[in-house]
């Protein structure tokens, strides 16, 4: 089962040694390279189909995206390691994206 952990992509971590930018050096290094800064992946997970999205931050205040978000912990719950999933086939998260667009483009 997939299960959530949100990767938000910052590769400005240029500190000194302490080991707090050690940390964060090693988490930048786990991030996929497609995933640019202030963006993070999803995987609209729905009857075995799969697909993976990469999001802006900003969709973490959209109505439609957060109801995904509360469907995804209903399900999966917060205590998930990897990639955060949502429990919608990929044409339904395609939606809500491109919903969201639409309402910018008009608003």
């Amino acid at each position: 089962m997939l299960m959530g952990k949100l990767f938000v992509s910052s590769r400005r971590f240029n500190g000194s040694s302490g080991s707090d930018d050690d940390d964060a050096s090693s988490r930048a290094e786990d991030l996929p390279e497609d995933v640019k800064e202030g963006h993070f992946v999803v995987h609209a997970v729905d009857h075995g189909e799969l697909k993976r999205f990469i999001i802006e931050l900003g969709y973490l205040d959209d109505p439609d995206f957060l109801n995904l978000l509360k469907q995804a912990e209903e399900e999966f719950g917060f205590r998930a390691e990897g990639v955060l999933a949502v429990p919608c086939g990929p044409n339904e998260l395609q939606r809500v994206l491109e919903s969201r667009k639409k309402k910018n483009v008009v608003g």
